[in-house]
């Protein structure tokens, strides 16, 4: 084996990983909203938490990856440290796929037609012809992903036969049968393994090339499963450098990830190595195939995983314990982290989630500001404040993280609830500062000691109802995509500015009779500004749920169209209409405020 072979060799490991890369971006953009709703169903249940990350890890193909993703999670307080070992135990086994398809290799010429069709050296180039086509031609961003999955599996599998053809000199150097030799000792195969994956940084990879040697030298199975087992011990190295720099939770995933993996290993490794030496192993001494290594590889991870199931609450206790509680400057949980862009559907979901906390604040805040204008309560107005700070922190952090993620290969989907996300967070932040303003108005009402009129009370109590209604709504409409909700929007904000104007110039007219003060009137019309604002954002957020549904729509021509002739809007006017009305009533006005 020359230079030039050890040349090859490097570009079938690069062609394998980039292949494993392209194939599961590919994935990953199919699944979409599929994994989304996956990851919403992860609780504490063993059964469920274990088919995930077995189901997430066959579509991501990387173990590592969900593990540093359970990391970022954890460490950003969206899922708790209890949540995370059964994902990790059905992770290891859902990375087992990749083997499975890399065996394919081992096909023979010699096997029926039908086998032969399934040698990805038959099929691939098929595949890639038919994912480049699919690239270049395709209007659908759904079809584009499909063809980026064949042509990622076509460049794997290419990588896995350029692999095997650098190596076929090994078989005839008496240097590597004598390493082979060498290497029947189990703990120096074991030690290989390991090494091999700690410096790839990929099971799945060190597992592919020795599918791949096993194509083209002799190797026994004696020599293969001390490999194998050092191999699923070396995939713990990316979990153990993404946890440099979080909190302790987070260091105790890869705790977990780690701890799971030795006691695996810990239990079999000596296990094979006892029984090996007592008993003859039938075929032991034979030479292993791919299939071979995909099915003991296989094999090996269900029994770890249903032997250590029971055990999940002892693996949690024992990654405590060695990763203790810092008594102080613990760090707190990060709003989003970084790892989670490893996987960008992921990411959108959390955003999504995390704009819908930020909502639910917003909504404490302007009910409860509202309020205030009655009733002043001083540790209610510290909770506002307080919430505001956490509000301005959730829309600078969204909107960085966002930035971040817009920049990594999306699906169309994603790259439109991007942008979505990015609006809504700006409208969300600007309606909490107007329920701030608010709550000054309350506060200055207060130190004052003035009161609105009797007739400005009722008319604030229309319009904040309807401003509630409408944000309710809006808010609803956000959280579920739901269009129908979104489209009640605009007609009810259309309301709320007609109803505002009138008040205003009734407002106005108080003031020339003189019955309200400038001071009042001054805070009352800066209330009313404060209303009208809100219900505007919320009729930006509004548009932004119903361009999901419409690309097409140009949010400016949305709003300035020409709304008399649609009908259902004028329905939905006219309905809200009847449900928010100021008429005065007549009545002999002598109040002080």
């Amino acid at each position: 084996m020359d230079i030039f072979s050890i040349f090859t060799l490097c570009g079938g490991l690069a062609f394998f990983l980039y292949g494993i890369n392209l194939m599961s971006s590919g994935l990953e953009k199919v699944a979409g909203g599929r994994l989304e709703g996956l990851l919403k169903k992860m609780t504490s249940n063993p059964v469920k938490s274990f088919t995930l990350g077995a189901v997430i890890t066959a579509i991501i193909q990387s173990s590592s990856a969900v593990t540093v993703m359970l990391i970022g999670l954890v460490n950003s307080g969206i899922m708790n440290l209890s949540q995370t070992v059964t994902v990790i135990i059905g992770a290891n086994l859902g990375t087992t796929i990749t083997a499975w398809m890399l065996s394919l290799t081992a096909i023979q010429e010699t096997a029926g037609i039908f086998f032969k069709l399934l040698k990805p050296e038959t099929f691939s180039p098929v595949l890639a012809f038919i994912g480049i086509i699919m690239l270049m031609a395709a209007k659908s961003n759904k079809r584009k992903n499909v063809g980026t999955i064949f042509i990622g599996f076509a460049i794997l599998m290419f990588g896995m036969e350029t692999m095997s053809g650098a190596m076929s000199p090994l078989a005839d150097m008496p240097s590597f049968r004598n390493a082979m030799i060498a290497f029947t000792n189990p703990i120096l195969g074991f030690l290989v393994g390991m090494v091999i994956t700690m410096i790839i940084q990929s099971s799945s990879a060190s597992i592919g090339i020795l599918q791949a040697l096993t194509l083209v030298a002799g190797v026994s199975w004696e020599v293969a499963i001390p490999i194998i087992l050092g191999q699923n011990l070396g995939t713990c190295i990316s979990a153990v450098l993404a946890s440099i720099g979080v909190n302790t939770n987070a260091k105790r995933v890869a705790g977990i990830h780690v701890i799971y993996n030795i006691l695996s290993v810990g239990i079999c490794f000596p296990a094979f190595i006892i029984i090996n030496s007592i008993i003859d192993i039938p075929n032991i001494h034979t030479n292993i195939n791919p299939f071979g290594i995909a099915g003991f590889h296989t094999v090996y991870n269900i029994f770890t995983a249903f032997m250590l199931l029971p055990f999940v609450k002892l693996i949690e206790n024992l990654a405590i314990k060695f990763i203790p509680d810092k008594v102080e400057n613990e760090e707190q949980d990060v709003l989003l982290d970084d790892r989670l862009l490893l996987v960008p559907t992921f990411a959108v979901s959390e955003c999504n989630k995390q704009t819908i906390k930020m909502a639910e604040l917003v909504e404490f805040n302007f009910i409860t500001s509202t309020k205030m204008l009655k009733s002043y309560h001083e540790k209610k107005a510290e909770q506002i404040k307080s919430n505001e700070i956490l509000i301005d922190k959730y829309e600078d952090k969204l909107d960085s993280f966002l930035i971040k993620l817009s920049g990594k290969d999306l699906s169309e989907e994603d790259s439109n609830k991007i942008s979505q996300i990015l609006l809504a967070i700006s409208d969300f932040e600007r309606i909490g500062d107007h329920a701030s303003y608010i709550l000054k108005i309350a506060e200055k009402l207060k130190e004052s000691e003035k009161k609105l009129s009797d007739e400005a009370v009722e008319e604030l109590k229309v319009i904040v109802h309807a401003v509630s209604e409408i944000f309710m709504v809006t808010t609803e409409a956000y959280k579920t995509d739901n269009l129908q909700l979104a489209q009640e929007v605009e007609p009810l904000e259309a309301v709320i500015k007609k109803i505002i104007r009138k008040v205003k110039n009734r407002h106005i007219q108080r003031l020339k009779d003189g019955l309200c003060t400038a001071e009042v009137s001054f805070m009352f019309s800066d209330l009313m500004n404060d209303l009208r604002r809100i219900a505007a954002h919320c009729g930006n957020i509004a548009t932004s749920v119903i361009q999901l549904y419409d690309k097409s729509i140009d949010k400016h021509e949305y709003n300035h169209r020409n709304k008399d002739e649609d009908i259902e809007f004028i329905n939905r006017y006219e309905n809200y209409k009847s449900r928010f009305s100021v008429s005065r009533k007549e009545q002999e006005h002598n109040v002080q405020v």
